[in-house]
């Protein structure tokens, strides 16, 4: 039986060869009759092969277009955590204690690293902070403040009620000198069920503006005395509650140039920054900040002023402009021995060619009034007289000035300032009146010179106008004194009635019909001449993100509103179908 299956496979073995070699000669003879012997037939159909060869090419290729192409549809270039943003501000860092920044430089750390109860929100209003609610009496002279839950310095200890009493207990005390005293003079706070209660000695509708204050850590000084707040070692190396949190201090030179380098606060309530690190470098003057910024040694700048655009090369680097709430006024010193004549006011508003003054300005926007539109809730404001330099003459004429009366116009060496106040000599010169223009350096001498004694008879100055109005500090009679702002020296019962009662009421109606009054006030009087609202320019590399053009910006340091979304490092990302 095994012998017969043997012999069977031996069989179908010996026919499976056969058929293997057949079929090989078959194959060999198929290809060489309709493969190799048709090469010679080629040269007859070249170009119908050459058209099919071509065509499979380009197939190929717009499938590997199409692949990348497709590719690109989905994905998505987007910012993500990591990086260095450095940017370049003027001025010297003496201190990093928030209550005593002076300088631009130190106004910018003071915002990158402390947080403040009430803080200006996107639409350019007066918001939440650190504080989670802030609620006023029916009155507007008691404000109640609630902390946020959970706050945070950036050592971990909590922020409590008792770093606000510390910090407002340190900014009424007479041995320290900083700007935010006078928001809070005769201000009493207590606390009472876990909430801070302000009680201010005259109802203020705004007082939630003057809650924009830094706030510093108890645990860490309340047991200094206030006048040794500022040699203290904090004001070196101090704990934060803003987005940034201090790292190290590196000094360059011996003019004052210094980069303070902040890491992300892993506690700030905003939540963590998608930077790695921020640097605030700290040049003495503006020609180095704009060598620094075309060399590329810095990412940005707020420091370069609309007139220094064109000196900016570097072609990685843009100007991005915004309006912020400053205006640049010439202040007529109503107590001076010529402007005290309220007819060569009215010269001096009626003959200056304002088309003339601001056609140099670029981009920034005409300012005829004290007031912003978006500070208050009406569109009627009192109409100016029209430009009438003949009537104006006869004004100047008709006061009879000594003929050796001389008209001192001051300034200060920043922005346009220089050549608005020689525009503005060469109309004044035509109307009639001799001038005499000095421009100086902002500075202790200018302060103390100039601004204090009331050393001029026009001050072409920019001042901050506030995210709600803030007329009582420049125009309110009280303010008559050489460490207040009524830069016009101005004293109108009716004005200074009018900044009171606006100020004292919350009801919006009467306030607006308040600010109306003063207005009017305002124009008749001509305590000053409104001549431009400032723009900020931020010159920033190309690409990196930086603060939204949705922000509206009160002071320049505003933009850092929305720092915790700053990038400088790019991702590809693949959009979601």
């Amino acid at each position: 039986m095994e012998q017969d299956i043997k012999k069977r496979g031996q069989r179908i073995a010996r026919r499976l060869s056969r058929f293997s070699r057949k079929a090989g000669r078959e194959g060999s003879e198929h290809i060489k009759e309709n493969v190799v012997d048709r090469f010679s037939h080629i040269k007859k159909i070249r170009l119908l092969v050459l058209e099919w060869s071509l065509l499979i090419l380009v197939i190929l290729m717009l499938s590997i277009t199409q692949t990348f192409l497709y590719a690109e549809s989905y994905a998505v270039t987007s910012f993500t955590k990591g990086g260095t943003y450095s940017e370049a501000t003027l001025g010297r860092i003496n201190s990093l204690n928030p209550l005593f920044a002076t300088t631009n430089s130190e106004k910018t750390l003071s915002r990158l690293m402390f947080g403040t109860l009430s803080s200006v929100d996107y639409s350019g209003h007066i918001g939440l902070g650190l504080a989670d609610s802030i609620k006023t009496d029916d009155a507007g002279s008691v404000w109640t403040v609630k902390l946020r839950d959970n706050l945070k310095w950036s050592d971990g200890e909590p922020i409590t009620n008792a770093d606000v009493l510390y910090t407002v207990s340190v900014i009424q005390s007479p041995a320290v000198n900083t700007s935010y005293s006078s928001n809070l003079s005769g201000v009493r706070v207590s606390t009472e069920d876990g909430k801070l209660i302000f009680t201010l000695p005259k109802a203020y509708a705004n007082f939630s503006s003057a809650l924009e204050f830094p706030i510093l850590p108890a645990h860490i000084l309340s047991g200094v005395a206030p006048n040794l707040l500022l040699e203290n070692a904090f004001s070196t190396t101090p704990v934060t509650s803003g987005a940034f949190s201090y790292n190290a201090t590196q000094t360059i030179g011996n003019a004052g140039e210094k980069v303070v380098y902040l890491s992300p606060n892993k506690e700030y309530y905003k939540g963590t920054p998608l930077l790695d690190s921020f640097a605030v470098h700290a040049y003495p003057t503006i020609e180095e900040i704009i060598s620094a910024i075309n060399l590329g040694t810095v990412t940005a700048t707020a420091e370069i002023l609309p007139v220094d655009a064109d000196e900016v090369t570097a072609d990685n680097i843009y100007e991005k402009q915004t309006s912020i709430n400053s205006g640049v006024f010439a202040f007529l010193n109503t107590r001076g021995p010529i402007f005290s004549n309220k007819s060569l006011r009215k010269a001096l508003q009626q003959g200056i060619d304002m088309r003339s003054l601001r056609a140099p300005l670029g981009d920034e926007l005409p300012l005829d009034y004290p007031l912003l539109t978006s500070q208050v809730d009406f569109d009627d404001f009192p109409a100016l007289p029209e430009y009438d330099p003949d009537a104006a003459k006869e004004k100047i004429k008709a006061a009879n000035l000594d003929e050796n009366q001389v008209v001192r116009l001051v300034t200060i060496d920043s922005g346009y300032l220089p050549a608005l106040a020689e525009n503005l000599r060469f109309q004044l010169e035509n109307l009639g009146l001799k001038v005499e223009v000095s421009v100086m350096s902002s500075g202790q001498e200018f302060l103390m010179g100039i601004i204090r004694p009331r050393n001029y008879d026009i001050l072409l100055y920019e001042i901050e106008l506030g995210s709600d109005p803030d007329l009582f500090a420049y125009y309110h009679s009280s303010q008559n004194t050489e460490n207040s702002l009524n830069l016009s020296n101005y004293s109108s019962a009716l004005a200074s009635d009018a900044i009171l009662a606006a100020r004292g009421t919350m009801d919006q109606t009467i306030r607006n019909a308040k600010y109306e009054a003063f207005l009017k006030a305002w124009v008749e009087d001509v305590p000053a001449i409104g001549i431009y609202q400032v723009n900020l320019s931020y010159f920033v590399n190309r690409n990196v993100r930086t603060f939204s053009e949705d922000l509206r910006l009160v002071t320049p340091t505003d933009r850092f509103n929305d720092v915790s979304f700053w990038a400088t490092v790019k991702t590809q990302k693949n959009r979601t179908p």
